[in-house]
């Protein structure tokens, strides 16, 4: 589908503007509260690096917090959360405080597999007395925030496990896995509720995306292999039935649907660098969306590789922003499907961006080793931050910082009025999960630290698991 807008503002070469100039190095030991799984207790250093020693810089530690959050950021139901918090995937928490400086208060084993995709991210119950964590070996975890195991569950999924994200909807969480089968677990105990196993879903090869969940329906993309395609289904969370689905995707997609409720869409991305985007709630077909796809043909020619998009649309505004393959980052117009504005990177994008709809403002993180603000209106750069690896994990924006996971094995605090380096949290391995705040705390997930994984004239061996973390601030 041909764009009919051509405005393209923001055409990126490689300087970049606004990123901390001045480095200061502050290495705190953090104690490790609570192990996990493997069942020793090891110690992750915490690196704090920006313009204050004491970390406590600009919006990070000095922002003040948002007394309410609205249901345009989070959901309708009170005790429903989804990965990025809401429906329209905002990740955006202004009621959430990034402290000044952190440590890691706990962390336990979680992710053993080398498969490449972002890790599943932790999601809290609405009130926040638990946590979810979904494991790449077919593990779920329940943890308190005080680091106390609460249950783990080991589901069929034991090949490559999680990479999507629970939805959680009162006392029951919902999650699909690598297996292509969908679960619904209870939230206070572990035990399984029901299982839509992959035969009953015409033969899922896996289901990477997390669910999303409205008016008794949870609606998840699901992947399949021969032919490399994908489907929406609508699915009763109640019983687990099938209601729905439309099959027209092709290329296996990983990223979760989006629901604007105000648009009146539903919508998603693949692997054929499409958006697809539905009415909402009738679920009747509108429009596509085509990136610049000018790989080679798949499917005796049903698409084009070379525009993948692997992340998640967050929906702002009557409009939905999303990263491809091809390099650009887009602002598509949620009515029609047109191209609004395109912003050109150096790099491929993979990662979920964050919006603070407040001050139209979209956060993007990029395979460049750059996180991006940008307009969310004009799609001008407002600035960029250097974070030293590729970005494709989802952002959390709060009341000051932004939030991002990096290839270089950090946990990065922005400034997100400047930039600005707050902090970054050294841990063993590349973190690709959403860092997902808390009560003061923030929750995250890397992947397995891995020797000789790119050389294939060398075994592969795992060289440490990839762990869970939950970060305080330091008193």
């Amino acid at each position: 589908m041909e764009s009919t807008k051509q405005f393209s503002p923001s055409r990126r070469t490689r300087e970049h503007s606004g990123a901390a100039t001045r480095r200061h190095f502050l290495r705190v030991s953090g104690a490790v509260a609570v192990t996990g799984l493997a069942g020793c207790a090891d110690t992750v250093n915490n690196l704090v690096d920006g313009d204050d020693p004491d970390g406590a810089d600009g919006g990070c530690g000095s922002a003040k917090p948002a007394d309410t959050v609205s249901e345009y950021a989070t959901h309708p139901d009170e005790d429903v959360s989804l990965f990025c918090r809401g429906l329209r995937r905002l990740g955006y928490y202004p009621d959430e405080v990034v402290p000044g400086s952190v440590s890691v208060n706990w962390t336990f084993p979680i992710n053993y597999v080398g498969h490449t995709a972002a890790k599943s991210s932790p999601v809290p119950t609405s009130v926040g007395e638990t946590i979810l964590f979904a494991g790449d070996t077919g593990w779920v975890h329940a943890y308190a925030p005080d680091g106390e195991k609460r249950w783990s569950t080991r589901t069929g999924a034991t090949e490559l496990g999680f990479h999507g994200s629970a939805a959680i909807v009162g006392d029951t969480a919902y999650i699909g896995g690598y297996d292509g089968d969908l679960y619904a677990l209870d939230i206070e105990t572990g035990d399984l509720v029901w299982r839509i196993r992959s035969d009953e879903l015409e033969g899922t090869l896996a289901i990477g995306s997390s669910p999303a969940y409205y008016d008794g329906t949870l609606y998840v993309i699901a992947e399949y292999g021969s032919p490399s395609s994908g489907a929406l289904w609508a699915i009763d969370a109640e019983t687990g039935e099938p209601t729905w689905k439309d099959d027209r995707i092709w290329g296996q997609p990983h990223p979760s649907p989006t629901i604007d409720l105000e648009a009146g869409r539903i919508f998603a991305g693949s692997n054929d660098g499409v958006v697809y985007c539905w009415e909402f709630p009738s679920l009747e077909f509108a429009w596509e969306f085509q990136a610049e796809a000018d790989g080679e043909e798949q499917e005796d020619g049903a698409f084009r590789a070379g525009a993948e998009i692997k992340g998640t649309v967050a929906a702002h505004d009557g409009f939905g922003y999303v990263g491809s393959w091809d390099n650009n980052f887009y602002c598509i117009d949620l009515e029609d499907g047109t191209e609004e504005w395109a912003f050109e990177t150096d790099g491929s994008i993979m990662s979920n961006p964050a919006v603070d709809p407040e001050e139209d403002v979209v956060y993007m993180g990029n395979d460049d080793g750059y996180v991006y603000a940008i307009e969310a209106k004009s799609g001008e750069e407002i600035w960029s931050s250097d974070v030293n690896g590729r970005v494709i994990g989802a952002l959390s924006v709060t009341a000051g910082s932004v939030l991002a996971g990096s290839y270089d094995s950090h946990l990065y605090a922005l400034d997100k009025e400047t930039g600005d380096r707050c902090w970054r949290v050294e841990n063993r391995g590349r973190v690709t999960s959403a860092p997902v705040p808390v009560d003061g705390r923030i929750y995250y997930a890397e992947r397995a630290v891995f020797s000789n994984y790119y050389d294939d004239d060398e075994e592969t061996v795992m060289d440490e698991p990839g762990h869970a973390y939950c970060l305080v601030g330091d008193e």
